[in-house]
């Protein structure tokens, strides 16, 4: 009897487990951050305890590698039940899937009441801005913020329990939540303060990317089953930030077409030919050219070449590059001398006398004098971020001699430069330099590279070798 009652009760548990691991929090978009990968180090959860309704097993996605699992996502629960819609005379579903709600306006104001401690107020804004410019260009809504009274839409930077009995947990872990329309916290954005908030790089969690996604919960849209969207429930670190297909068809099912949207027209093409020599003017060849800079920025390597630019993610060559750099970059020369980004991600150019300063792809300064950093000449050769100095960790290299630079300061430590000879094995000039994900530094010139060791100060047995071998996978080069 007592062993019967035993497996009764066993059975029970098990047949109760699931329902109970997988109850969601109702009405509550929360980004999570599953067990992460090496991309995320500092992203890893310390020991923290996972809260029942965090624990949500993704049965809408099919069974992919393990490394999926180990991406950052975002916490809300995928209702396998809600609300799917069709094409109109098509066997297949749409991808995203409806709450079961929207806003009664198109007219929307928001307010941010709390800002996270690692950015200033103004570049929160900006990012907020963009976030929601996404949203509005592809639908009637309009944004606008208010900085006292009721707003549609309230976001706020807090910690641990904050009155809405979905605590956040410091560091790692839960990211931020959102609330859907028609539910009795509508319209509330919670970020956890505690997080390393940063803007287009991966020294922590991209605020833009997350608040993009956060503000498509507030508006209506739960996750969607299509890799790479806005609303997948997977974290992804992305520039340009922009909706794919699916989440276009889902906020516009939900709110309707702007009313301005037209079929983009393709741009004119470039001039066939240039009138002083007559010459077929065509994409540089990224086998048979050498290149003005290259620079590694968010994580990804960019080569730089009479105003065009390749992009190498993972070790690859991302579709449609090369590309105009003023695409990525509105505003910059041509043809530039060095790039390098920055401890805080914004990324610097220079050209001869001038140099500009983008935060992501939004231009915050120039061009200005880079006489103004300190520096006796012009035209710099290359800039290379390196080192363990917390101040002057930039490098700017021009005819065998190298300034250190702080950009904190604006300023380079001395005016006076060093002599290359203390860059064993790296010849006098160089056309371009950059920092690899494991800490080696790069010196490239003409197409050839060379490879610095930090440990011992020296480049490396079996260097130079060719760039285009190496990176774009040339056999002739």
């Amino acid at each position: 009897m007592r062993t019967s009652l035993l497996v009764c009760c066993c059975v029970f548990a098990l047949q109760s487990l699931p329902s109970t691991l997988c109850a969601p929090a109702r009405g509550s978009g929360r980004y999570k951050v599953a067990p992460v990968s090496e991309k995320f180090p500092d992203l890893k959860k310390r020991g923290k305890a996972t809260h029942a309704q965090d624990v949500v097993k993704e049965t809408s996605l099919s069974n992919s590698t393990s490394n999926t699992w180990n991406r950052p996502r975002c916490g809300v629960p995928d209702y396998p039940a809600q609300r799917e819609v069709h094409y109109l005379g098509r066997q297949r579903q749409r991808r995203y899937v409806l709450y079961g709600g929207r806003l009664e306006k198109t007219d929307l104001t928001y307010r941010i009441v709390r800002f996270p401690w690692q950015m200033g107020e103004e570049k929160v804004r900006r990012v907020f801005r963009e976030a929601l410019k996404i949203w509005s260009d592809v639908t009637p809504l309009t944004f606008t913020e208010i900085h006292s009274g009721k707003a549609d839409i309230r976001i706020d930077f807090t910690r641990y329990w904050h009155g809405d009995t979905l605590p956040f947990d410091g560091p790692g872990g839960i990211l931020a939540h959102a609330f859907f329309p028609k539910t009795h916290r509508q319209g509330d954005i919670h970020f956890d303060y505690d997080e390393s908030w940063t803007l287009g790089n991966h020294m922590g969690t991209d605020l833009l990317q997350v608040a993009a996604h956060e503000f498509g919960h507030v508006l209506g849209l739960q996750h969607s089953r299509e890799r790479g969207a806005i609303m997948s429930a997977y974290y992804s670190f992305s520039y340009p930030l922009k909706l794919s297909e699916d989440d276009k068809q889902g906020i516009q099912y939900l709110y309707g077409t702007h009313p301005q949207v037209l079929p983009s027209s393709p741009p004119p093409p470039p001039p066939p030919y240039d009138p002083e020599t007559n010459e077929i003017v065509t994409n540089p060849d990224a086998c048979q050219t050498d290149f003005d800079a290259v620079s590694m920025i968010r994580g990804e390597l960019f080569f730089f070449k009479s105003g065009y630019v390749w992009r190498i993610r993972d070790g690859h060559l991302e579709s449609g590059y090369p590309a105009l750099a003023s695409r990525h970059w509105r505003g910059i020369p041509d043809n530039i001398d060095a790039a390098f980004e920055d401890k805080s991600g914004n990324i610097w150019f220079f050209q001869g006398e001038n140099y500009w300063v983008f935060d992501a792809e939004m231009q915050i300064k120039g061009p200005e004098s880079i006489r103004s950093l300190g520096l006796s000449v012009s035209g710099i050769q290359a800039a290379l971020r390196w080192g363990h100095d917390s101040n002057y960790n930039t490098y700017f290299f021009k005819s065998g001699s190298y300034w250190r630079f702080s950009p904190r300061e604006n300023r380079v430590q001395s005016v006076y430069p060093r002599s290359m000879q203390d860059w064993i094995g790296i010849p006098d000039d160089v056309d371009a330099a950059f920092r690899d994900i494991y800490g080696y530094a790069h010196f490239i010139r003409g197409r050839q590279y060379w490879k610095f060791d930090p440990v011992g100060m020296n480049s490396l047995e079996g260097y130079p070798r060719y760039i285009g071998m190496d990176f774009f996978g040339c056999r002739n080069v």
